[in-house]
């Protein structure tokens, strides 16, 4: 299996090679960079947001261990802070004595008493010469230590600024990341309003049948208002009767039939007979 993927891997490269030349690692890079932008694009972007927030809260392990290498250093300066207090009161004690114990040779005498006990001038000068060279000693030793007490709470500032940039940083990027999921749901909420406005067509489309539906309606109420009107039959509840004498009064209005004396002789004849 594996002598025939090696065997497809090398014909692959010599067509490639063979087609393109020279320039095949231009193809292939540019072909691998596209591919890469295609993939990131197409993770969503909700995923992105929570790789962000990941990777921000992957930052607490560095904050704890410098909050730990800031207490480590604080109980450091605590503990040099009292060998530096304790050397300079001895340091102190033993000026005193140099002092004293100086001042008493320079009177001259041939013994000086020191605790119940008498010395000569040869041991007391030498025993200050030995307290001023122990003296000497530890006061270059303390030097030291308050140099390096000096370094090392310089140091300490240091990582205290250290440690105050990370959380700052890291407050920064959760407002940052909150204010990115805001943002999304912004985008979200415009994009489901753009997907309702289709249903808000569906609501035009159905309104417009319906008053569609009302003219009809409407049309039909006045057909059947009118079939009601005009169906030819007579207004009996209107009618009025025809007076008695109607063919007397049109043959009267139009001069017809008889001479007038005939006419108003016919006219006395009626009146006799209606009474």
């Amino acid at each position: 299996m594996l002598k025939k993927s090696l065997l497809t891997l090398a014909v692959a490269g010599t067509l490639g090679t063979l087609a393109f030349g020279r320039d095949l690692y231009s193809y292939l890079r540019t072909a691998g960079g596209e591919a890469r932008q295609a993939l990131k694009a197409g993770v969503p972007i909700e995923f992105e947001i929570q790789r962000a927030r990941d990777m921000v809260e992957s930052l607490i392990p560095e904050v704890r261990t410098c909050m730990h290498v800031i207490a480590e250093e604080e109980v450091n300066i605590d503990h040099l802070n009292r060998e530096i207090a304790k050397a300079e009161t001895g340091l102190e004690r033993q000026k005193s004595e140099i002092l004293v114990m100086r001042k008493d040779l320079e009177s001259n005498q041939a013994t000086f008493q020191y605790a119940s006990r008498r010395y000569t001038a040869d041991e007391v000068r030498q025993d200050l010469a030995q307290r001023f060279q122990r003296f000497k000693t530890v006061e270059s030793t303390l030097a030291s230590q308050q140099e390096i007490r000096r370094q090392r709470e310089r140091s300490l500032v240091a990582a205290r600024e250290k440690l105050e940039s990370m959380l700052n940083e890291k407050r920064t990027m959760e407002v940052e990341i909150e204010h990115l999921e805001a943002r999304l749901k912004q985008v979200q909420a415009a994009q489901a309003a753009n997907h309702l406005s289709v249903d808000d067509s569906g609501l035009s489309r159905a309104r417009q049948l319906i008053t569609e539906l009302n003219k009809q309606l409407d049309v039909e109420t006045r057909l059947m208002d009118s079939q009601g009107h005009f169906t030819g039959l007579i207004p009996v509840a209107t009618r009025e009767p025809a007076p008695a004498d109607l063919a007397r009064q049109i043959d009267q209005h139009f001069r017809v039939g008889a001479p007038v004396e005939t006419v108003e002789a016919s006219d006395r004849v009626a009146n006799v007979n209606v009474k």
